[in-house]
């Protein structure tokens, strides 16, 4: 089973297009987890025990466990080792590199840690990309048009009449099709969303933006034609309001959260989906 296979077994079964970024920040998450010896281990454990019959997978963001330097990779493994199978798993690294260096990254995120999936940058070309695309049931998405402000600034260049989003995923779909390849776009770019998901039932986006940073769920699932996206949230599920909140609570308030969030994702889907049916009869 490939990537994109699994996802939409875990998406029809749990009922579930959310994933949850693992960004543990040693200065916000409760003061429970620092007795322990290695507290955004045991952070990261509470936060998947909590979530994982609710989610559809985790992301971890690279660079909140680099720069805890020497234990980061087993912190990442043993992570992973917690999570079920009926989970994907995301590494946001945004790697994309010369193809000798680019397969190093791929030994390391996809052999030797066995992630589903990875964030790439597309910028250097396909042949900085190729390495991760040669394990067949891996999946890459790939950076096309982001959440942050600056996004613009060489995202929509164009040329000609084409932005050079547009002609990043034509090339990459083209070269790789859905089977090992989706798209990273930001909450904030509508009618992008809609546009992509309309043209192409089959590709996956991974959506950042909801939650934290702000943007409008029910306006973004108003503009989702497929079921193959999932939705990333991190701060606004695994940081509570209170830092001396106990475990128990820690537990409830993550579980709740998970399926507060995921349950609006569904009632917003389900409703676009009536709304849309309607408006073809």
């Amino acid at each position: 089973m490939n990537y994109i296979e699994k996802l939409k077994y875990i998406i029809k079964k749990k009922k579930s297009n959310l994933i949850v970024g693992l960004d543990p920040d040693i200065e916000k998450i409760p003061e429970i987890f620092l007795k322990y010896s290695n507290p955004i281990l045991e952070f990261n454990k509470s936060v998947i025990n909590a979530s994982k019959e609710i989610v559809a997978g985790y992301k971890f963001n690279i660079a909140f466990y680099e720069v805890l330097m020497g234990n980061s990779m087993d912190i990442i493994a043993k992570s992973l080792s917690f999570i079920p199978r009926n989970c994907v798993t995301i590494c946001d690294a945004k790697r994309g590199d010369i193809p000798n260096t680019s397969e190093m990254y791929a030994k390391t995120y996809f052999d030797n840690l066995c992630f589903d999936a990875i964030t790439l940058s597309p910028y250097m070309g396909l042949d900085s990309v190729e390495p991760f695309f040669k394990r067949k049931n891996k999946f890459a998405y790939i950076l096309a048009l982001t959440s942050n402000k600056g996004s613009s600034d060489f995202q929509k260049i164009k040329s000609g009449n084409t932005y050079l989003f547009e002609i990043i995923v034509k090339k990459y779909l083209k070269m790789y099709g859905t089977d090992q390849t989706g798209f990273i776009f930001g909450a904030n770019h509508l009618s992008d969303i809609k546009r992509m998901t309309k043209k192409n039932p089959n590709l996956s986006l991974l959506i950042p933006g909801i939650g934290a940073q702000g943007n409008d769920l029910r306006e973004l699932i108003s503009n989702l034609y497929n079921d193959v996206f999932v939705i990333n949230s991190s701060r606004s599920i695994i940081y509570s309001s209170r830092k001396n909140i106990t475990l128990p609570e820690y537990l409830k308030y993550v579980k709740n959260r998970s399926n507060e969030f995921n349950s609006t994702i569904n009632q917003y889907n389900t409703s676009h989906k009536k709304q849309e049916k309607r408006r073809q009869v």
